[in-house]
């Protein structure tokens, strides 16, 4: 699944092409990437049509493209989720779900298609959401956010007795860091992903959350990840960060540090990467014994 730096690819790809452009038409070719629009395909097409593209923002791993209704436009790629910037005319997408014909300013006309194969992705209008969705309120907001409260953040994770990483993926707690970048930003912080929160210092956390914010950027820098073609940015281009991944997807491989081979173990129905040398397992702590006299 696309997780931050791979969101704002695509976000920077459509503030590029598409902000200040009028929508002339809006065709939705599969109803279920609409599925959670309350009026159906037809009340999308509707609120759309005519309206301009002032702004193109993210929150976490959501997308929303505000209009000049006070509307947006909020949008989730999911696992296969395609935003892609053609020219009228151009052969459409095999998985090609909604299209959308753009005037631009220069009086250029292009389209901006929503591409999804496996269509867990999806589209809907946010009622006088071109500030922030009410539908995505609730979400926390991200390391690379310039609002975002790093002393509170660490207060969370701290207070907690699960697991790190299951703090990391939790968006409530901060949102954008997925899978991928919170094996990363581990591996860097030498801490295994099992390590209670509240076991954690102060510094461990903020050291942490350096390293899943530098990993980011980095990843940001190249176009973000792409193990297969179904991330690509608004053009079509693949990022090529795994080349540059150290613990995720790397199993059985040496680590960059220690040489020790990386290895992989299921973690919440996915896979989770660690060094075993560098990131040791936590050890569970030891309960107090307890006497009884009769």
């Amino acid at each position: 699944m696309p997780e931050l730096p791979e969101v704002e690819v695509v976000r920077r790809g459509v503030e590029t092409h598409a902000v200040g452009c009028q929508v002339e038409s809006v065709e939705v070719l599969h109803p279920r990437p609409v599925r959670r629009e309350p009026t159906g395909p037809a009340g999308f097409v509707e609120a759309l049509t005519s309206r301009t593209v002032t702004a193109a923002r993210r929150r976490g791993k959501y997308l929303w493209f505000p209009l000049d209704s006070g509307d947006a436009v909020l949008g989730h790629l999911g696992m296969s989720g395609q935003m892609l910037v053609q020219p009228p005319g151009a052969p459409d997408e095999r998985h090609l779900r909604v299209r959308f014909g753009l005037l631009a300013p220069s009086g250029e006309r292009r389209e901006l298609r929503f591409v999804d194969q496996r269509m867990f992705g999806g589209l809907a209008v946010s009622r006088g959401g071109a500030e922030l969705p009410s539908e995505i309120a609730h979400i926390a907001r991200d390391p690379l956010d310039a609002e975002f409260d790093e002393d509170a953040f660490v207060a969370a994770v701290r207070r907690r007795g699960s697991a790190v990483k299951r703090i990391l993926l939790d968006q409530a707690v901060v949102s954008g860091i997925g899978n991928i970048y919170a094996d990363e930003a581990l591996w860097r912080a030498g801490i295994h992903g099992e390590r209670p929160g509240e076991r954690l210092t102060a510094r461990q956390v903020r050291e942490l959350l350096g390293h899943a914010r530098a990993v980011m950027l980095a990843a940001l820098d190249q176009g973000g990840t792409s193990f297969d073609a179904l991330y690509v940015n608004v053009n079509g281009e693949s990022g090529y960060f795994d080349r540059s991944l150290n613990a995720y997807g790397r199993e059985g491989e040496p680590c960059a540090r220690c040489g020790r081979p990386i290895r992989r173990i299921s973690f919440m129905n996915r896979s989770s990467y660690f060094c075993g040398r560098c990131q040791p397992v936590p050890r569970t702590p030891r309960r107090a014994h307890t006497t009884t006299s009769d």
